[in-house]
């Protein structure tokens, strides 16, 4: 079958166009990771340590509501998860997406925007929101304006 999903979260666009380039060079379907009560900019405030973004990230535990679901998802082999990288990992509402679904022996591959901060220990920090038998493919970083082509090129190595 090989169906992919492009899933992704995005604060203030920049993944969201990634995330389009990236549906676009997979022939994958696209789904918004929607908070159920949408981020505004004094929420998005780090140098703000009450801010949202802020309380969020420093409990780890926190698991911001999703405003909607992916009705299909046991249709999918592979599953490309993107987000902006919060404190250097994942937003915890990545947890909250991942701890919805049943990812058994589906491929996640983990696609985050920064204009400088990697992955760091962001999959390993996820793991333990699925269950084990999900195959973890090396995620990668990517700047606002990488393009069509660049992503092609990463996609063709992963050899999914």
């Amino acid at each position: 079958m090989n169906k992919k999903l492009v899933a992704y979260f995005s604060a203030t666009g920049v993944t969201e166009g990634v995330a389009k380039k990236l549906a676009n060079v997979t022939e994958g379907d696209l789904f918004e990771i929607k908070p159920q009560t949408p981020y505004t900019s004094a929420d998005l405030d780090w140098n703000n340590k009450d801010s949202r973004s802020s309380v969020e990230m420093s409990d780890p535990s926190s698991r911001p509501a999703i405003a909607t679901k992916v009705d299909n998802m046991d249709e999918y082999d592979t599953v490309f998860i993107g987000f902006p990288v919060w404190w250097y990992v994942a937003p915890t509402i990545i947890n909250t997406f991942l701890e919805s679904y049943d990812f058994a022996g589906k491929n996640i591959v983990l696609f985050a925007t920064s204009g400088s901060s990697q992955l760091g220990d962001t999959m390993k920090v996820l793991m333990p929101c699925v269950d084990a038998s999900a195959k973890w493919v090396s995620g990668k970083r990517f700047s606002s304006d990488v393009s069509a082509e660049e992503l092609a090129d990463w996609v063709k190595s992963l050899g999914l």
